[in-house]
C-alpha cells in the first residue's frame, strides 16, 4: 500500500502530462524530512498535515518555473530536467540534514500491536498506513470519475485544445496536477519515513521499484498501479519469508539432490530471499514481452 501511495502520484502526473518524473521519489524523501522537522517542533500529526502541502507547493513551483519552460523542447528535455532535479534535491538534503539517518519515529499513539497472527504482532501503525492508502485510492477514483475537476483532467489528456477553446486554463491545471501528484509522494514519505529509515539514500532505494510499479501496472492506469503494488509487495514478502533453497525444492518434489561440485552448484544454494529484490524486474521484463502496455495501461511503454 505504501508502494501504491508513491506510485499513484506519478501515475496521475503521467496520465495528464505524459511526463515520467524521475524526481518523484525525491519528493517522497522530502516529505519524510519535512515531517521529521515539523514533528521536532510540534508533533507527528502536524507533519502529517503540513508536510504534504509543503511538498505539493514546491512541486507546483517546479512545474511553473522549470518543467513548463523545458516542456516545449520535448520529452527528452523533461526527463533530463527531472533527472537532474533528483540529484539536486538529494544533495540539498545532505547539506541541510547531513548524511546520517535522522531520528524520525513512529508516534507513540500508534506504537502498539493491533493484533497478532501466529505469534507475530501486526502494529497499529501498519494499520494506519493501510487505511491512509485505501482512502487515497478511493479519493483519487472519486476525484477523477465523479467531479468536474476530474473530468477536466481526463479531457486535458486527449483534447487540451478543446479545453482552451472552452476558456479553461490548461497550464494552471497541469501545475495543480503536478503539485497534487508530488504531494501524494510527500504524504507517502510522511507515513513511510518513520516506518522505514529517513536518510538521503531513501529516494534512490524507492525510485527504482517505483518505476517498476508504474510500468508494470500500465502507464497512466491508477487501478493498474494499485494492482501492481499489491502483487509485487505480496510476492516479495512471501519470498523473503520462505525458508529453503532450490535443492530443497527438488528433493521435496522427489528428485535427487544436485551434486555439490558441479559447474553451476552455486545456483542450487540460492534462497527465495536472495531472489526477492530481483523478482519485480524479472516480472517486468516478462510482462513487457507479453503485454507491452502493462496490466491495464492504454499506452505502449
Amino acid at each position: 500500500m505504501l508502494l501504491f501511495m508513491l506510485a499513484s502520484g506519478l501515475t496521475l502526473i503521467f496520465s495528464l502530462m505524459g511526463v515520467l518524473n524521475f524526481a518523484h521519489a525525491s519528493f517522497f524523501m522530502l516529505g519524510a524530512y519535512f515531517a521529521f522537522q515539523l514533528s521536532s517542533v510540534g508533533n507527528f500529526w502536524l507533519g502529517l498535515v503540513l508536510a504534504p502541502l509543503l511538498v505539493g507547493l514546491l512541486g507546483a513551483t517546479v512545474e511553473r518555473y522549470g518543467l513548463r519552460v523545458v516542456h516545449r523542447h520535448g520529452h527528452v528535455a523533461e526527463l533530463l530536467f527531472t533527472f537532474g532535479l533528483a540529484y539536486l534535491i538529494e544533495e540539498l538534503v545532505r547539506l541541510v540534514w547531513g548524511r546520517q539517518p535522522v531520528p524520525y519515529r513512529i508516534p507513540e499513539a500508534l506504537d502498539f500491536p493491533l493484533f497478532s497472527i501466529g505469534g507475530i504482532d501486526y502494529s497499529a501503525y501498519r494499520g494506519f498506513m493501510f487505511a491512509i492508502a485505501v482512502l487515497v485510492f478511493l479519493g483519487l477514483l472519486a476525484l477523477l470519475k465523479r467531479t468536474r475537476v476530474g473530468l477536466m483532467v481526463q479531457a486535458a489528456l486527449s483534447h487540451p485544445d478543446v479545453l482552451w477553446a472552452l476558456g479553461h486554463n490548461v497550464p494552471r491545471l497541469f501545475m495543480l496536477v503536478f503539485g497534487g501528484g508530488v504531494a501524494l509522494a510527500g504524504l507517502a514519505g510522511v507515513i513511510g519515513g518513520n516506518y522505514l529509515v529517513t536518510e538521503p539514500g531513501m529516494a534512490h532505494q524507492m525510485g527504482t521499484i517505483l518505476f517498476v510499479i508504474v510500468v508494470f501496472g500500465g502507464l497512466g492506469s491508477l487501478l493498474g498501479a494499485f494492482l501492481a503494488s499489491i502483487l509485487i509487495g505480496i510476492l516479495q514478502t512471501l519470498m523473503v519469508a520462505f525458508d529453503g533453497t532450490l535443492t530443497d525444492l527438488v528433493v521435496g518434489l522427489g528428485g535427487a539432490a544436485p551434486q555439490a561440485t558441479g559447474p553451476f552448484h552455486e545456483i542450487w544454494t540460492i534462497t527465495p530471499a536472495n531472489l526477492a529484490p530481483v523478482l519485480p524486474y524479472l516480472l517486468l521484463v516478462v510482462l513487457l514481452i507479453v503485454r507491452p502496455r502493462g496490466l491495464l495501461g492504454t499506452r505502449e511503454t
